[in-house]
């Protein structure tokens, strides 16, 4: 498969980008600090790039069957801003598939089902901005036409791999309270030969 990754020297994107690599995949990487990057492999094409301008998306597209976003919110609004334009320049390329990493605060909340976590008394987080961003990032994938998946994990310490975890569609699995990034990462790229969870959030937990 020819794969884009955006958000790939990130905590959970530097894990889908060994195991693409691993399996053979030729993948793509769109950053704005290519020496971030320590891989040398005849299949990673890396570009020098910024996911807020289009030109650049458009030029990362070209070839790709599949668009993975690990994109972090990191204090602003690139995630909210970018999606838009990640959507815009796949529809133009006619990709149809992106698996996103989000954040367990956009499930529904058991509590309150008609509400998301965040926004309700099942989220111990004080600061709602990052979980905003991501929701952002839902409302936009929702109204496009592309198969979309948004992995939505829980707290997130570095860890080893377990290999086994609880997934939900549209709800964090009861009790569930963290997630290794690793366990996270590995889901997260299965879904590329998976259409379990197509047009919606998956929650992932131990």
């Amino acid at each position: 498969m020819n794969i884009l990754l955006l958000g790939a020297t990130g905590r959970v994107g530097s894990h889908i980008l060994s195991y693409a690599l691993h399996n053979k995949h030729h993948v793509t990487v769109l950053v704005r600090s290519p020496e971030k990057i320590q891989i040398n492999n005849e299949n990673l094409r890396i570009l020098q790039g910024n996911v807020l301008h289009i030109d650049d998306l458009v030029q990362a597209m070209s070839g790709v069957d599949v668009v993975f976003s690990a994109l972090n919110t990191d204090g602003t609004s690139t995630l909210s801003e970018s999606i838009q334009l990640i959507v815009q320049a796949m529809e133009s390329a006619a990709i149809k598939r992106i698996i996103t990493v989000g954040t367990a605060g956009i499930l529904q909340s058991r509590i309150t089902p008609n509400i998301l976590r965040y926004q309700s008394s099942e989220s111990k987080r004080k600061s709602t901005r990052a979980a905003e961003e991501h929701q952002k990032v839902f409302e936009v994938l929702k109204q496009s036409t592309l198969d979309w998946t948004i992995v939505c994990p829980t707290y997130l310490p570095d860890g080893q791999a377990l290999g086994t975890y609880r997934v939900e569609r549209d709800y964090l699995p009861e009790g569930g309270s963290e997630i290794s990034v690793q366990d996270t990462a590995w889901f997260t790229y299965s879904q590329m030969n998976s259409h379990s969870f197509i047009k919606t959030r998956v929650g992932i937990a131990y």
